[in-house]
């Protein structure tokens, strides 16, 4: 984990060879771009396309703030109630998170949804197919199957819910990745971008690169990760790749 102290020192001791580098190249906020994708609403599409920062223009428009006037508190907030509702979170589960009362959790769910009517619509949407056909799909239509969406159990029936709700975004964020993936894979063995890639985490590809090929190699794997999946699909919402570079695993970020 990079954010432990003790993480970072374990990472430090994964090195590159000689007159190498380590790059790794992280999709940023890659499961709320894809919320936003697929359930096509404005407000939150709109955010991605100008390029603002998500949990500020949640903050503005949940708390109804100028942009100015957003704490750090604010945007943590908004943080939490960004990644909870594509989880499925339950205004009890938000306001523990948030340490505060479950009235107020509740409200912070609603204002949301009132600013981005067609989260909830998607949400409801994919319970229902799950509910009818025990599986939902990704952008790509490949199936995630759901078990328990049927289930007497409230606490099973509530799980799986919130599967359905969240499989086809993480399973979208999949498909990207490993799309990508196949397309460095090909370029690497046409020789036409030197450079290893070592490891995926989640939604972040690790590589080593050579110095005199590092700067073009960035290049080349940040392009085909932006724009391998337009290939299959089409995108409204940008898919932007950050990236960095180190002698050992412990300087990337």
């Amino acid at each position: 984990p990079i954010r432990t102290e003790r993480g970072r020192k374990i990472r430090n001791t994964f090195v590159a060879e000689n007159k190498s580098k380590l790059a790794s190249f992280d999709y940023s906020q890659i499961e709320l771009r894809l919320a936003a994708e697929i359930s096509q609403d404005k407000n939150f599409i709109e955010a991605f396309v100008q390029g603002e920062d998500i949990h500020n223009s949640t903050a503005k428009e949940i708390f109804n703030l100028e942009d100015k006037k957003i704490s750090a508190d604010h945007r943590r907030k908004a943080k939490a109630i960004n990644f909870g509702i594509i989880y499925g979170i339950s205004p009890y589960g938000l306001a523990k998170q948030l340490s505060i009362p479950n009235s107020e959790g509740k409200q912070y769910i609603q204002e949301y949804f009132e600013r981005y009517p067609k989260i909830k619509d998607y949400m409801d949407y994919q319970i229902n197919f799950a509910k009818a056909n025990n599986y939902v799909e990704t952008m790509f239509g490949r199936r995630c199957n759901i078990r328990g969406i049927n289930d007497k159990n409230f606490l099973v029936r509530g799980f799986a819910e919130r599967q359905s709700i969240n499989a086809p975004i993480q399973g979208t964020a999949s498909d990207v990745i490993k799309l990508a993936m196949i397309e460095i894979h090909k370029n690497i063995l046409s020789n036409n971008l030197k450079a290893k890639m070592l490891l995926q985490v989640h939604d972040e590809l690790v590589f080593e690169i050579e110095d005199k090929y590092v700067d073009i190699s960035i290049l080349q794997i940040q392009n085909i990760m932006e724009k391998t999946h337009l290939e299959y699909k089409n995108f409204t919402v940008p898919l932007t790749v950050d990236h960095s570079s180190g002698n050992n695993w412990g300087e990337l970020h």
